[in-house]
């Protein structure tokens, strides 16, 4: 399992194909790359090589509950610090939900590391902003409030964390719980700034300041409804809108596994974009 220690932090991550142009993939929530390992694969067969890696908090990577700026903010200086250990910089990213949220603060934050945007599955809107701050944050600052950081271990997610890293659950009970609440609130508040719609979080002043190639593929659920990724494509300077033929569905979230028989079509427009920047 290869393992770089970046900013202090251990990050599980994979590389898929042998050369050709870098693009990083980072998936949505709070999930691990594994969704999106056969995906990465038809990329690398097309002529790239792909990075994956589980985000700090997520997946196998190591749990770190510190730091003022908002968790997102965090994770863009960890995939640009990952990215120049690795020589891959700048890199295509491909991103989907909050992933895609992610990629475009790279661009904000880190512009010498983004080479292009691919976006998939924008999230925005009241569902969105309803469900994810208490899955992200509240039920992990509810659960420290009423048992401690045993109540936090016992929580499902974190189980899932601990499965993939046993080490974490050292980490996490080793916290004080009101420095864990302290850190996890700031979090919430972080993630709470900014707009609701028509992206989560980012502002369109904010999504007409990137400044590289963007290709957006809008999400078909609740959570990620296609208008506000049709609405990202329009903030974004130049960006290009792909449109799958599917139909808005009235759930909540689908998950990206739902979006399986879709990746052939998915891997060849993605790489034929990436051919088109690469040939600019």
């Amino acid at each position: 399992m290869p393992i770089a220690q970046v900013r202090g932090v251990h990050l599980h991550h994979e590389v898929i194909g042998p050369s050709g142009p870098w693009v990083a993939m980072i998936t949505g929530g709070r999930r691990s790359y594994a969704e999106f390992v056969p995906l990465a694969t038809r990329i690398a067969e097309a002529g790239f090589r792909v990075l994956l890696h589980d985000r700090r908090n997520t997946g196998a990577s190591q749990i770190v509950i510190a730091g003022e700026q908002g968790e997102e903010e965090i994770w863009t200086d960890d995939i640009a610090a990952l990215l120049e250990h690795l020589g891959a910089a700048p890199a295509f990213f491909i991103g989907a939900s909050s992933g895609a949220r992610t990629s475009m603060l790279t661009a904000l934050r880190h512009p010498q590391a983004v080479r292009a945007l691919l976006l998939m599955r924008v999230t925005g809107g009241a569902v969105a902003a309803a469900r994810l701050p208490e899955q992200y944050y509240g039920q992990f600052i509810r659960a420290a409030r009423e048992g401690g950081m045993a109540a936090v271990c016992a929580t499902e997610a974190i189980r899932e964390r601990i499965a993939a890293h046993p080490p974490n659950e050292a980490v996490l009970m080793a916290l004080d719980p009101q420095h864990y609440i302290a850190v996890m609130s700031n979090w919430l508040d972080c993630f709470e700034r900014g707009p609701r719609a028509p992206v989560l979080g980012l502002s369109e002043a904010r999504m007409a300041a990137i400044r590289v190639p963007t290709l957006v593929v809008p999400g078909n659920d609740r959570t990620h409804a296609s208008a506000n990724g049709r609405a990202a494509a329009a903030a974004i300077p130049g960006a290009e809108l792909f449109e799958l033929a599917i139909d808005d569905l009235d759930v909540p979230l689908l998950p990206f596994t739902a979006w399986a028989p879709h990746e052939p079509l998915l891997a060849q427009v993605f790489a034929d974009f990436m051919r088109r920047v690469a040939a600019r």
